[in-house]
């Protein structure tokens, strides 16, 4: 029998998409060529072909535009999705570490310049910590449910929040040193850091 094709989305949906895409590519355009500032509501509007209206319903919050990639669900999945009994901190640093190298794989320009605009605007900055909070609360249901434990468990929540928190400012460290180093790599170091906490400095 052959395997089953998964059916295409609906014509709404893909349009939705479509306009999405078209924003964030409009954004990202303005953002690169003339600033955070420059890229004002009716600029990004023009520029992805809608109203601006039609900017707000998708993005009520301007700085999500760049920000949100509506991945939760999929990293979520992923989190359940690991081997039972396998270490917390190993469990999310594998789902984390597969989402950075999937986004420097595909999309490395926006990566950066995300990055860039988190080191640099504190608006984005702020934005980041908010929808930071939202991905942890996704990711500290989905631990619990691994490890027996209430779903607003203290610990789980200290815990996830921490290895985002991780996430962030590694990012913004990749940032401030001119984006050169390889952010995977600095990523596994800073959880690797959670574990063991900052080796002391050799005595002289």
């Amino acid at each position: 029998m052959a395997a089953e094709e998964t059916p295409p989305a609906p014509l709404r949906e893909r349009k939705k998409q479509k306009t999405r895409a078209a924003i964030r590519e409009a954004a990202r355009r303005l953002v690169a060529e003339r600033g955070w500032e420059a890229a004002t509501l009716d600029r990004i509007a023009a520029g992805a072909e809608v109203s601006p209206s039609t900017v707000l319903r998708y993005f009520p919050v301007r700085e999500d535009i760049l920000l949100t990639d509506e991945n939760d669900e999929l990293l979520e999945a992923r989190l359940r999705a690991r081997p039972a009994g396998e270490d917390p901190l190993e469990s999310l640093r594998a789902v984390v570490l597969d989402a950075i190298r999937t986004a420097l794989d595909t999309e490395p320009d926006e990566v950066r310049l995300r990055a860039r605009l988190m080191a640099e605007i504190p608006a984005v900055r702020a934005r980041l910590t908010e929808t930071t909070a939202m991905t942890g609360r996704r990711l500290a249901r989905a631990l619990a449910d691994r490890t027996g434990r209430a779903a607003d468990d203290l610990e789980v929540r200290v815990f996830t929040a921490a290895v985002l928190g991780a996430l962030r400012e590694t990012t913004l460290y990749w940032a401030e040193h001119g984006l050169g180093d390889d952010l995977v790599d600095l990523l596994d170091r800073a959880l690797d850091t959670l574990r063991t906490g900052p080796a002391l400095p050799a005595r002289p």
